[in-house]
């Protein structure tokens, strides 16, 4: 016989043996019933059973519906025990100690018994549901089920149906002289409620509310669903029929049947709570009256987001987009509209109101200070300092200013040499927000713009870079465009106008360093960018408390292709003595919120990217590829530091940063609570970068070992999963009211760059160390 077998063999057993002793001592020595007073018994839940001699229509849909009146619910169990009641019996000893303490408040449940339910009261709920689905006469009892040993208690409900229920034949209105009522015939083309349906008392409410609605926006400011009232007859039929008759309910007051007008609308652009309107200056404008001392917002610039009218009958839909609307302006921080209902003679067939508009602006000016400490995958770090000046309201129309200034200083900390080891940063950046649109194609009225008026945005900005001793790189930027939200969910972001371009001066030095390697050359080259961007966002994330979360955001950037049309000559084509970039980038990000609890969530992210060069370029503008690693990205490798594929540079190569015009990228995290304002996370990145054929490579035939070596080891191909870089880790965050400080330690655990076969190498003793601001995805 083979003794290493046996052994094996043995060692399995008694492993398999030893976890199980563990696992029972484990679940006994949690157990609560030793902690359960004498007189009571656990009570584990209810079921309810339903009974009928004819099928049960939509039995499930019923079934889950009786299930949530079997209150109250059960001390969750989690294998085999009841582990936040076994927490709440620990915490109440004598000494409980901090740690019991502590998983009490964070887990712990109040013991439920079976004195505190009470079986007879939920029979009447049940049956209650029951007539309110139709099935009038059920009959519901229910049999306790006791275990005094185990000290537990549940209790098994059955209902029994009539053969079926009550069935709608004819649903009608009323006959009167009154208005209203012909008002709401009017919406009943768009009833909930449905001839040949069973009965059903929670769509009767629902079609009440329907009904309120429609009236309200119809003008009638004063009415409630509270007036309506439903009457049954069932005496026309021998089988299981009735018909319903909607009327009003007797003595509904006078103004709540009546429409009302806005007869006046006030708006008052500078309004500080607690001050007197009385005595301000009001200009006439657009048929509303503006209202402030000194002109603060022009009533022309601000009568485009105001879409109450004199004349009109009241709409809550236009007073919530309105409010919207000026909410969205960014220039006040509380918008109030108040209706006031003016004396008219109680006779009248109509009313009027007085509509208004309370502007309370945010502060017009602030500056903001931000001070970081920068790592970076090439061993520079440093301290970088932005100030942030901002002014809402520039021009008296809503437009926002935001002019950034910006310092730095790094040093190369692993450096053996003093060239080119530090860098001084400097840079300044404008935005001009105008809540309007410049040069229009589209009419500003087009149902386009119902639900937010699109914004101009005019971004200008240069940067500095200075490497001591090897070169100086000046940087310009420019972008026109427009971003409007096509509702709450959707926004677009349109620049027919961007242009970037980089100018470099090197020393003698950096030249040699550039010629002896030519791939990082491409990395510096001088091009002119100007095209177009288009962005699409998908936001579902605005509805916190939904279970199922979605995030989209699609980019297209196309370059160069007018100054291609507007340019002659051979190829490499300049416009204004510039060589300009030709090319084509698309990319998305989605990502997936799976909420396990208000404070539990499962993030996922998928990220996909592809640039392709073409026309007036052979290889992507480095500012417009793809890079792998950091806080927002694979965690567990050093920002810029993977890629393309399975390429590693060789020597001396710190002024390179690894790029690739492909990324492909996945991410899951499960956030949970720790403590207040603690939040914990684990977390799994994988992703790469890649190149398409000679991408990042200059023009030409003669390349060098390392440039052979990235189209090699760099270029995308059917083996790309066998090239993706994998890391896991833990995480801290500090999230104080949505504004998080991110704390993340992760670990390799796939390597691409190592031979084939060696990848999967963990190295937990490696840890990245990213620290940053928000959350990743």
């Amino acid at each position: 016989m083979n003794l290493k077998k046996l052994n094996n063999s043995m060692s399995k057993k008694a492993f398999l043996g030893l976890t199980l002793f563990l696992a029972i001592f484990l679940l006994q020595a949690c157990s609560v019933k030793k902690f359960i007073p004498e007189d009571e018994l656990l009570y584990t839940g209810a079921d309810i059973e339903l009974d009928s001699q004819d099928e049960i229509a939509n039995k499930k849909d019923l079934k889950n519906q009786l299930q949530t009146l079997l209150t109250p619910s059960p001390n969750a169990k989690f294998l085999g025990t009841r582990w936040g009641l076994y927490f709440h019996y620990k915490a109440q000893k004598e000494k409980p100690g901090f740690i019991n303490k502590f998983l009490n408040r964070k887990f712990g449940e109040e013991p439920v018994y079976l004195s505190d339910v009470d079986p007879y009261h939920t029979e009447e709920l049940l049956k209650n549901r029951l007539e309110n689905r139709g099935y009038f006469y059920s009959t519901v009892d229910f049999t306790l089920k006791e275990k005094r040993k185990q000290k537990l208690a549940s209790i098994s409900y059955r209902a029994i149906l009539p053969e079926e229920p009550y069935v709608l034949e004819k649903y009608r209105m009323d006959n009167d002289s009154l208005r209203i009522y012909k008002e709401i015939k009017e919406t009943l083309s768009e009833s909930l409620i449905d001839e040949g349906e069973p009965f059903n008392l929670s769509v009767l409410k629902l079609e009440r509310e329907r009904i309120d609605i429609a009236l309200k926006e119809r003008g009638y400011y004063n009415f409630s669903n509270n007036f309506l009232i439903f009457e049954s007859d069932t005496n026309q039929y021998d089988r299981k029929k009735f018909d319903l008759f909607l009327r009003l309910k007797k003595q509904v007051p006078r103004e709540a049947i009546k429409p009302y007008k806005v007869k006046r609308v006030n708006i008052y652009p500078n309004y500080a709570i607690g001050t007197d309107s009385i005595d301000r200056d009001t200009v006439r404008y657009n048929g509303r009256n503006y209202i402030q001392n000194e002109v603060f917002f022009k009533p022309e610039k601000l009568d485009p987001y105001i879409l109450i009218k004199e004349g009109e009958l009241y709409s809550p839909t236009n007073s919530g987009r309105t409010s919207r609307r000026l909410t969205s302006l960014g220039t006040y921080k509380f918008v109030n509209i108040r209706y006031d209902v003016l004396d008219s003679i109680s006779t009248d067939s109509i009313g009027y109101l007085e509509a208004n508009i309370f502007l309370s602006p945010l502060n017009k000016r602030s500056i903001r200070a931000e001070l970081q400490a920068v790592t970076k995958s090439n061993s520079f770090a440093g301290p970088h300092l932005a100030l942030t000046y901002t002014n809402r309201n520039l021009f008296h129309g809503g437009e926002i200013l935001k002019l950034t200034g910006k310092v730095g200083y790094e040093q190369q900390l692993s450096a053996d040499t003093d060239v080119g080891n530090t860098s001084i940063i400097l840079g300044l950046n404008s935005d001009l927000i105008i809540p309007r649109m410049l040069f229009p194609v589209i009419e500003i009225n087009s149902n386009w713009f119902e639900y937010s008026i699109p914004k101009t945005k005019i971004s200008a900005g240069f940067e500095y870079l200075n490497r001591t001793n090897l070169f100086n790189l000046f940087s310009v930027s420019g972008s026109f465009g427009y971003i409007w939200k096509a509702n709450r969910y959707i926004t677009h972001e349109l620049n027919p106008f961007s242009v970037d371009y980089v100018q470099l001066n090197e020393s003698d030095r950096f030249r040699k360093i550039l010629k002896e390697n030519p791939f990082l050359a491409s990395s510096f080259d001088q091009q002119f960018i100007a095209g177009l961007t288009y962005s699409f966002i998908y936001n579902g994330m605005v509805d916190a408390s939904d279970t199922h979360q979605f995030f989209l955001n699609a980019n297209l950037d196309l370059t160069g292709n007018i100054l291609d049309a507007l340019s002659g000559g051979e190829t490499p084509k300049t416009f204004l003595g510039l060589r300009f970039a030709q090319y084509a980038k698309a990319d998305a990000d989605f990502r997936y919120h799976f909420k396990l609890s208000p404070e539990q969530t499962i993030a996922t992210r998928l990220f996909a990217g592809l640039g392709i060069p073409y026309g007036n370029s052979e290889v992507m503008p480095f500012s417009r590829q793809y890079f792998a690693g950091g806080p927002y990205s694979i965690r567990a490798f050093q920002i810029r530091s993977l890629g393309p594929g399975t390429y590693k540079p060789q020597g001396d190569l710190s002024y390179y940063d690894q790029m690739g015009n492909i990324r492909l990228e996945a991410n899951i995290e499960y956030r949970f609570p720790i403590f207040q304002i603690l939040k914990g996370a684990v977390f799994a990145d994988a992703g790469n970068v890649w190149n398409t054929e000679r991408n990042n490579l200059p023009p030409g035939d003669e390349l060098t070992e390392q440039q052979e070596m990235l189209i090699e080891k760099g270029t995308f191909s059917s083996n790309f999963l066998n090239e993706v870089a994998v890391g896991a880790g833990v995480g801290l965050r500090v999230d104080i009211q949505s504004f998080v400080i991110r704390f993340d330690l992760a670990a390799p655990l796939r390597i691409p760059w190592l031979e084939e076969g060696e990848r999967w190498d963990p190295r937990p003793t490696e840890p990245v160390f990213n620290f940053a601001i928000g959350y990743p995805f």
